[in-house]
């Protein structure tokens, strides 16, 4: 029994032994490893600013992209607007054709009206709204006084009275203001 006892004594100070050494192994390790991952300040450094340099240089071509977009944007903007344009100024050509051997007056004013509401419609398909200015009272954001006259009567004072040049509205923002006369 005495044996077993130093046996069993024995087994377990070599167990604790292991323990002890894989213990002492794993610090050893983990240190290593710590070591091992730890940069230095310049190499810390040298990381960041690759890093920042390689941010700069995507938002760079970003920035070059984008201002290429919007240059090929606006270059081709009025693209579809003016193939619109197109077929009036085919009817424009053969009315001017049609009109030089035209003797009657009324289907030359029928043809010219039949073009210009062609033209129309097609710029109201665009978003082109005329603006009506007469009889609405002066707004600077939206009307252009040219002349200033005395009023017909108290009610139409500060209102318009007369529309010189019609205004637009390209999809409810003003392109072009009226020219307009105020009565005061």
């Amino acid at each position: 029994m005495a044996e077993d006892t130093t046996n069993n004594d024995m087994e377990q100070e070599n167990n604790q032994e292991q323990t002890d050494n894989t213990v002492e192994d794993n610090q050893g390790v983990n240190e290593g490893q710590t070591a091992a991952t730890e940069l230095t300040a310049d190499e810390k450094y040298a990381e960041l600013n690759d890093r920042f340099l390689r941010l700069f240089a995507e938002f760079d071509n970003y920035r070059k992209r984008t201002n290429k977009e919007k240059i090929d944007i606006i270059s081709t903007a009025s693209a579809s607007v003016l193939k619109d344009m197109i077929p009036v100024m085919d009817d424009f050509e053969r009315a001017i054709t049609n009109n030089e051997t035209a003797d009657d007056i009324v289907s030359v004013k029928e043809g010219f009206q039949l073009i210009f509401n062609k033209f129309k419609h097609t710029l109201e398909s665009k978003g082109l709204k005329p603006m009506t200015a007469k009889g609405q009272a002066f707004d600077s954001e939206l009307h252009e006084a040219i002349a200033n006259i005395p009023a017909p009567s108290n009610k139409e004072k500060g209102k318009v009275i007369e529309d010189v040049e019609k205004g637009y509205y390209l999809n409810d923002k003003v392109i072009r203001y009226a020219k307009v006369v105020v009565g005061q």
